[in-house]
């Protein structure tokens, strides 16, 4: 049976692709209902990727190995992530990058319905910028005094980047 919740997520990693030895440093996930409210319930891990990560890659997330080799590995969080995730519809920007490295790390591609907002907002404004920086700024997102950081705060803006991308890019 299909949960009618929904799960906003965004990860970082070590690098760009794990058939390359790339792993997961950080999931976050922001779960919403039927009427894309936020629940309250959220997933959020930092992840021992066992590897080392290059000072050009932690320049962009700020996580390097000293502070993640205190964490688990993620099969320490594998079951509870995908009862979390468990026939609910996941929603991403950029998604099928999160969704590499994820399947890569549950050892099996997900069977989860996906939407992708970078998708969504090609469609909306064709030849635009995509990033979640330039998006939240044409779409007039402004999240303040939130008391996520990190992939959480990607996800709370992917997460307001859906609901307002919902109305405009399957209506023009």
């Amino acid at each position: 049976m299909t949960d009618t919740k929904k799960i906003v997520i965004t990860t970082e990693t070590t690098g760009l692709y794990p058939k390359d030895g790339h792993k997961l440093v950080e999931i976050a996930a922001i779960e919403i209902d039927e009427n894309d409210i936020q629940t309250g319930v959220v997933f959020h891990a930092y992840i021992n990727p066992e590897r080392r990560i290059s000072k050009n890659v932690t320049v962009i997330h700020g996580l390097d190995y000293k502070f993640l080799k205190n964490y688990p590995p993620f099969a320490a969080y594998k079951g509870e992530f995908l009862r979390f995730i468990e026939g609910k519809e996941i929603i991403g920007h950029h998604v099928q990058f999160d969704m590499n490295f994820i399947n890569n790390e549950v050892g099996f591609e997900l069977p989860n319905k996906v939407t992708d907002t970078l998708e969504m907002a090609r469609k909306a404004f064709p030849g635009q910028k995509y990033s979640l920086c330039a998006l939240s700024e044409r779409l007039n997102i402004k999240i303040k005094h939130s008391p996520y950081n990190g992939a959480l705060l990607d996800a709370l803006y992917a997460y307001e980047i859906y609901k307002r991308l919902k109305n405009i890019s399957f209506s023009a």
